[in-house]
């Protein structure tokens, strides 16, 4: 930064404070400091990062203190409206973002102009035009998000699993001299072509894994079967031990979708950057980190060099989780090139000290599974699949229509995509269950190449119509008859076919998830009142009221409204969800009152069922009835989702 135009500014506006005071005859207060005659001492820290920084030079005035309040206050007559904007800037930024396809730069745009608001020493509830500017930015975004997740992108990558390496790094587990004797006996009659060597830290972690972590390690061996017989044949290719595969086991548990604290994923848990240089591309659609074969592949590549920079497999590891930079520093620090003294002498980080025993545990117990209880378990088959290359999107739900299989099980078969579509804008290979790959191609020919993200399949149920079937997918019986060449009076033949055309940005949302209104309803929040009870009463989960309104806990102390998008029928218009918003939010006024009431009369003395209508949710029928949420669920098999139709119990 530099420091002359800060003075000079500061210059022009003492001179003016001393103008102005000369009028009162007041003594004009210095706003420079007091000179320093030397710097502060750089402490061992600041010298370490010196490198990083410019010099800077002895002439250089110290830096000033702060304004006075009075002076800021001149500065900034107003906090209220810089704060507004600086968050419309980010807001503004998130749109543009958002428009472009950069789903992921839009969120992080969002969630700034969040944090200046909720952030910023100003109580929003203080300042109504704070108050207006957090409700114009909240739904804004949530009108993004419902929008983003009806086109089948979203904010939301698909779900992890935390990797198993993270907990083993956390424990420290007594070495039992007896399991230390048994493991040195078995090293000697183990045939590796990785070194095996036993220390009170190796001992250790058997321990662990024969008590706490028998559980991971177990489940590991299981998944190990799916992925065996290819890792260990590209590890052979690439000319690396086959043995490093217990560095994937114990990293990941053979889990694709593994993601540790730090960051790292798949089953190799690669860093983002580290995947790069080995040709694993990350965008918004995929991931190849996730990739199980391209993953192994650029794992061999990096542990082998490794090995040719350090020539000792055990900092080979120790590098692949730290870094080469941080173990060669450890070794030009200590002048030795060996994992065990570079332990001993503490100058490796805590993680990838553990992380060699860790590996040494695993390959020991993995390789005797007798000695150790694991003989029993059952692995895995190899799952096998089909590919086919396409440079279209299709939605993964199309694709598991088009072969009878589930969207799971496609998601299983292709673990790199982070979403459920393909990618946009480059070719993909699909994996299909095998043998269905020319039952794609014939299924997904019927389908316009420019609506594979949008129309789907349905296989008709007895009793179908075009009607029943276009209100449940939000298309119109002539579009689905035009589709498919039928007259609008077909009869639909059981178990076959429709092809079901859906407009750009109106996906039937019958399978995953609920329908929210898009409006948001304002709630006002009363004493006791908690994230999980207005939930409850709204018949809505925690999880979204916790972001609707940004909450990370459970408590509402200090909010005085909560937003609630609430649940529609998947096929009910936007008028319905938005009329039904407006009535339920007159009786969310009443919700504590009437919830708690008994039901007497003749409603108490026999059982009641309801047909649920368009708009209806579960907080809506519990108020007529006198009931609540909670009741309605446990008396109808834990429903979530109500749709037209729909018979609910209501029991006194």
């Amino acid at each position: 930064m530099r420091l002359q135009p800060l003075y000079a500014l500061i210059a022009s506006f003492a001179t003016l404070l001393m103008t102005l005071a000369c009028g009162s005859a007041q003594r004009p207060t210095s706003l420079l400091p007091a000179s320093q005659a030397t710097p502060p001492a750089l402490t061992e820290t600041s010298q370490a990062s010196s490198s990083k920084l410019a010099p800077v030079p002895t002439n250089v005035s110290p830096v000033p203190s702060p304004l006075p309040a009075a002076a800021q206050q001149a500065l900034s007559p107003d906090p209220v409206a810089d704060l507004i904007a600086q968050v419309e800037t980010e807001y503004q930024a998130g749109q543009e973002n958002y428009r472009a396809g950069h789903l992921e730069a839009a969120k992080q745009n969002f969630d700034r102009a969040f944090n200046l608001l909720l952030g910023s020493n100003l109580d929003i509830r203080s300042d109504e035009r704070l108050e207006h500017e957090f409700d114009h930015i909240l739904e804004g975004v949530n009108g993004f998000e419902l929008q983003a997740l009806q086109e089948g992108d979203g904010f939301s990558e698909q779900k992890s699993e935390p990797a198993p390496i993270d907990e083993a790094n956390e424990v420290t587990f007594p070495a039992d001299p007896n399991i230390k004797a048994k493991a040195e006996a078995e090293i000697k009659s183990t045939h590796s072509d990785l070194p095996l060597m036993m220390t009170d830290q190796v001992a250790g972690y058997i321990n662990y894994f024969s008590t706490r972590g028998r559980g991971t390690i177990e489940r590991a061996l299981i998944r190990s079967g799916r992925y065996d017989e290819m890792i260990r044949r590209t590890l052979k290719e690439e000319g690396v031990p086959q043995d490093l595969i217990f560095l994937a086991q114990a990293e990941s548990g053979f889990h694709p979708l593994a993601l540790s604290r730090a960051g790292a994923r798949g089953i190799w848990q690669f860093m983002a950057s580290r995947a790069k240089g080995y040709g694993l591309e990350r965008d918004w659609w995929l991931d190849d980190r996730q990739d199980p074969e391209k993953s192994t592949r650029a794992a061999a590549h990096h542990l082998k060099d490794l090995y040719n920079q350090f020539g000792d497999w055990y900092l080979a590891m120790a590098a692949y989780n730290s870094g080469p930079g941080t173990v060669q520093s450890a070794v030009k620090r200590t002048g030795y090139a060996d994992f065990w003294e570079l332990y001993r002498r503490n100058v490796l980080p805590k993680e990838t000290r553990n992380y060699v025993p860790i590996i040494l545990a695993v390959t020991i117990m993995a390789k005797n599974p007798e000695q150790y209880g694991l003989d029993h378990l059952e692995k895995d088959q190899p799952i096998p699949y089909d590919s086919v290359k396409i440079d279209y999107p299709v939605d993964l739900r199309l694709v598991a229509e088009c072969v009878d299989a589930s969207a799971s099980d496609l998601q299983d078969l292709n673990p790199s995509l982070l979403r459920m579509t393909t990618p946009k804008d480059r070719p993909f290979e699909l994996h299909l269950p095998p043998g269905a790959s020319d039952k794609f191609e014939t299924a997904i020919a019927a389908i316009p190449p420019d609506m594979r993200v949008w129309w789907r399949y349905h296989r008709v149920q007895p009793g179908d119509t075009l009607v029943t079937v276009a209100r449940t997918y939000r298309s119109t019986p002539k579009a689905i008859a035009e589709a498919n060449n039928l007259d609008d009076s077909s009869e639909l033949a059981p178990d076959s076919k429709l092809i079901i055309p859906i407009a750009a940005g109106k996906r039937s949302t019958t399978e995953d998830a609920a329908t929210y209104s898009h409006r948001a309803t304002r709630y006002k929040v009363r004493k006791g009142d908690t994230v999980e009870s207005v939930a409850d009463n709204f018949g809505v989960p925690p999880a979204m009221v916790r972001k609707w309104n940004h909450i990370k806990g459970d408590s509402l102390r200090g909010r005085s409204v909560v937003y609630v998008h609430l649940p529609v029928a998947p096929n009910a218009s936007r008028d319905t969800s938005t009329a039904s918003s407006k009535s339920h939010s007159k009786s969310t006024q009443t919700a504590h009152s009437t919830a708690e009431k008994p039901v007497s009369g003749a409603a108490s003395a026999s059982i009641v069922h309801h047909k649920v209508k368009q708009g209806e949710t579960l907080y809506s029928i519990a108020s007529s009835y006198n009931t609540t949420v909670d009741a309605l669920k446990r008396d109808n098999s834990n429903v979530a989702i109500l749709r037209p139709g729909m018979i609910l119990v209501i029991r006194p």
